[in-house]
């Protein structure tokens, strides 16, 4: 043990034996007790801490990732220890929390590298009970409150989500094969990937649940000749998406609605849902399913592709909950099974994609990042760093925690869709023989 590292042990036993003594001020107290914690959680790189009374901590084996912190708020050590995940996001938020040397994503990749130490926390801890305590308050979403949820993310402005997305607009996760895609051949690959699992044939109806700018269903109106109904609760959305239809060609074989899914009355061939299922709420899920239930057509095909947690139970960030996506609830793979089976309807194909989206996500911010100075004029200095922390902490959620993605396939009847799964890679094989046709005659398909 070298002699700086001597010291420091030292330096924790004489302040933890005067925190016992009740001699040791509370902001140096909060502080003593942060250092412990993260001297527990830093398994990576070096992170050193300069604390709001002038002292200096550091922690980690060392090596890279190096980051160094400024905290400059004498109450911040003990709301960490509080509520870690809120109280960090608003610090960086704030500016009581600079980082002066390193990245955010390197902070938050030094800092989530081991979830089990993080959940060990007595703030964590804590919150989750709370959060228990007040899950059905937490989670529920009713009509009216899905309509204020979705508007407080999405109907912000749409020259925000062109800094960052690709060139469609797809605002989920996208498909990685080789992991060496560029963002929009990743997101061209997802849909592709989508359509092969929908059996698409030209003619069938399809119900597009939260369908966004409208990327995916123009796709599937152009490629594989459906006809489409896309629903969104944001006005921008579905603005967007009518305008999208019209430019495209497609108005007569794709419309978009502003309509909450459990309002759908028609009977539809196909249904897909992507990146929205996260909005419904625990409390919601039958409420769901009976619907997707209810207007597939006896031989019709569904799939969910939804973000979920290997984690016990389902649950949201206190972070991104307050800021991001009020009402969002990550459900577990076996609690979303349970709720489709429940429905009535078979559960006929499951993959779970690991790190597709922190790759996604890794591309946003790297976008956003070259594009920064045009998002502060649209907004301000908080809220890009507000988005930043957004993407990064989901980033290294995937990347190090327990989120993933999966696609659940549905049907009504267990004989609807083939056998086997070899049906997926030759559809997605036709399709890329198609394009390539289409490029060398000058045709659309």
């Amino acid at each position: 043990m070298s002699d700086s590292e001597t010291s420091h042990n030292e330096r924790f036993e004489h302040e933890g034996s005067r925190i016992l003594r009740g001699r040791l001020a509370p902001a140096r107290a909060g502080m003593w007790l942060l250092a412990k914690s993260l001297g527990r959680l830093v398994r990576i790189g070096r992170l050193t801490v300069f604390d709001p009374l002038g002292e200096t901590w550091r922690f980690g084996p060392g090596g890279e990732p190096a980051v160094s912190v400024r905290l400059t708020d004498r109450a911040l050590p003990a709301q960490l220890l509080a509520n870690p995940s809120l109280a960090l996001g608003e610090a960086y938020m704030d500016g009581t929390l600079r980082i002066e040397a390193g990245t955010l994503r390197d902070l938050l990749s030094i800092c989530m590298t081991d979830m089990d130490t993080i959940d060990a926390l007595p703030g964590r801890r804590l919150n989750r009970c709370l959060d228990a305590f007040r899950n059905r308050r937490l989670h529920h979403n009713p009509i009216s409150r899905s309509h204020a949820n979705v508007a407080h993310h999405y109907d912000i402005s749409t020259e925000l989500y062109d800094l960052f997305l690709d060139a469609d607009r797809q605002y989920s996760c996208a498909y990685f094969p080789t992991g060496t895609e560029t963002l929009d051949e990743a997101q061209t690959l997802k849909k592709r990937h989508i359509a092969a699992k929908l059996l698409l044939r030209p003619g069938l109806e399809v119900l597009d649940i939260g369908s966004g700018w409208g990327g995916l269903a123009v796709e599937l109106a152009r490629q594989h000749g459906a006809r489409v109904t896309g629903l969104s609760l944001s006005t921008e959305q579905i603005t967007a998406a009518r305008d999208r239809a019209a430019q495209s060609g497609l108005s007569g074989r794709v419309t978009f609605e502003q309509r909450d899914y459990r309002e759908e009355r028609g009977q539809y061939d196909r249904v897909v849902s992507v990146g929205m299922f996260e909005h419904v709420g625990r409390s919601g899920f039958d409420a769901f399913f009976g619907t997707l239930q209810r207007v597939l057509k006896p031989d019709g095909v569904g799939l969910l592709h939804a973000i979920g947690t290997k984690a016990p139970k389902g649950g949201s960030d206190p972070w991104v909950r307050k800021y991001i996506f009020p009402g969002g609830y990550l459900p577990t793979l076996s609690e979303t099974i349970a709720a489709a089976e429940r429905s009535g309807m078979w559960v006929t194909d499951v993959e779970v994609l690991r790190l597709h989206y922190a790759e996604t996500l890794r591309h946003w911010s790297e976008r956003f990042a070259a594009e920064r100075e045009t998002a502060r004029t649209l907004y301000d200095e908080r809220f890009c760093r507000m988005w930043e922390f957004y993407l990064a902490v989901c980033e290294m959620a995937f990347r190090n925690g327990r989120l993933m993605v999966f696609q659940i396939q549905l049907a009504k009847r267990h004989d609807t869709v083939p056998l086997t799964r070899d049906y997926i890679a030759e559809a997605e094989a036709g399709q890329i023989a198609k394009n390539i046709s289409s490029d060398r005659t000058g045709r659309t398909p």
